[in-house]
This record gives C-alpha cells, sequence and structure tokens, in this order.
C-alpha cells in the first residue's frame, strides 16, 4: 500500500439502519476519552431527524435503530471491518450530547464497542494540531462519503473549500463557524481540517515555520448546509466537541 495520508483513513463511513434495513449514509471519526474510544457524528445522523422540524429525514419515515461503522482492520490498512453499534439500550439514545447546548448541537459522542481486530485513528480535538493560521479564504477540507461515496476501497473523500468566516466569531451565537464547499448528502459528520503539504506555513502568531512533510489542523465537524440552495456550510468547532468528550 503505497503511503497514505492519515485523514483519509480517520473519516469512517457510517451507515444508519433501522432494524438491519438500510436508511441513508454518512461520516464519523473516533476520539479517546476517558470513558474509552468514542464514535463523533452529527445528532441528525443518529436520531434521523431533521434538526430544525424534527421531521424525519428519509422519505420512508423509518428512524435508525442502530449504525454499522466501516472500521479499519487491524494491521492491513486498505481493508476494513463492518461492525454494528445499537443506538438504543430499550428506549434510552446509548449517544451523548453536549453538555449545555443539549439537543441544539449538530453532533453527538456514540461509545463504540466490539473493537477486536480494529485500528482507531482518533481526532484529538484538544490538542487539533500545529498552530496554523486560518483565516477567512484559508483552504478547509471536508473529509467524508458525498453521496456514499468513498475514494477507492472505503477512504474518505476530500471536499476543500475556504473558511467563510471569522473563527473568533461564532455564528448565530453557537460555537460554528461556516466554509464555503461544495459539500453535500452524505458527509454530514465528516471532520473539517486545513491541511498543509510542507514547506513554509503561516503560524498563528503572526510568523511562519518550515515543515518537511504535511501537517493539518483540526477544525470541527462539518453538519450541513445552511440551506439546499447555498454551499456555505456549518461546521462545529473543534472547542465545543472538546467540551462534550470532557462532560463524559
Amino acid at each position: 500500500m503505497p503511503n497514505i495520508a492519515k485523514p483519509s483513513i480517520q473519516s469512517l463511513l457510517i451507515q444508519m439502519q433501522v432494524n438491519g434495513h438500510a436508511l441513508s449514509t454518512g461520516t464519523a471519526f473516533v476520539v479517546d476519552t476517558a470513558k474509552g474510544p468514542h464514535l463523533i457524528t452529527n445528532r441528525h445522523n443518529v436520531t434521523g431527524r431533521n434538526q430544525d422540524t424534527g421531521a424525519p429525514l428519509s422519505p420512508t419515515g423509518g428512524l435508525p435503530t442502530e449504525v454499522v461503522v466501516l472500521h479499519n482492520a487491524k494491521g492491513q490498512l486498505g481493508t476494513w471491518v463492518p461492525r454494528v453499534e445499537p443506538l438504543y439500550v430499550g428506549d434510552a439514545p446509548r449517544w451523548r450530547e453536549h453538555p449545555t447546548l443539549g439537543a441544539k448541537a449538530d453532533f453527538v459522542a456514540l461509545p463504540l464497542s466490539g473493537l477486536e481486530g480494529i485500528d482507531l485513528y482518533p481526532h484529538t480535538p484538544e490538542n487539533p494540531g500545529p498552530a496554523i493560521f486560518v483565516g477567512p479564504a484559508d483552504p478547509v477540507s471536508v473529509i467524508g462519503f458525498p453521496f456514499g461515496i468513498t475514494a477507492g476501497g472505503v477512504f474518505g473523500v476530500w471536499a476543500t473549500g475556504f473558511l467563510a468566516s471569522e473563527p473568533a466569531v461564532d455564528f448565530n451565537d453557537r460555537p460554528i463557524q461556516l466554509i464555503d464547499c461544495r459539500s453535500r448528502q452524505g458527509q454530514s459528520g465528516s471532520p473539517v481540517i486545513a491541511y498543509r503539504s510542507g514547506g513554509m506555513v503561516a503560524m498563528a502568531d503572526g510568523g511562519s515555520a518550515a515543515f518537511a512533510g504535511p501537517v493539518w489542523k483540526f477544525i470541527g465537524i462539518y453538519s450541513g448546509r445552511i440551506n439546499m440552495e447555498s454551499d456555505l456550510g456549518i461546521v462545529w468547532k473543534a472547542a465545543a466537541i472538546n467540551e462534550l468528550i470532557h462532560a463524559l
């Protein structure tokens, strides 16, 4: 297997199901927590409902009862293993929501089980990467699975656009920033990163640094477009994901 960029394997294809019947696809990624590995994805993926209206997302009206996660097989880069994670214990959801925003935040943490034979490549929102400068109009990438499509095998597809709002400012008074990117259905739950291939890179302190190879900074989780007519996408910030992780 030739060299593969690590972010291509950190994004995981997921399939929402109701009692074994497929409903939709999406994207997720793993984080380490004090309570073990968790899957981070959008709340609307696990509820199967529109975040704003509560209406079922599937035209069948079905709501997911489990999620199938395509994990990286242990010691076999380029091979994937499906594992089923139930979304409920009885009537109680297994996922956890943000400690203060709750259902208003479109991201959740789901504990992972049955990890034998699997390699995990977690993102680390608490330590998102080098202090790369990322401001308006700087490139960012949404790495996921538009329409369930993969980039060969089950490697993530990189959709690259630009930061469209000031990182220090919250959109709609929530920990959200905007990106300008042609992202689509199936990329919900994708990690968003600022990836630089190396060389001289602008840093947040106003200087620059030389890197011998690729570096990247975790920005947050993509959760859809502001409306169906726009290419402006919503990214929940890394700091908010970190708050959820520490509340588990």
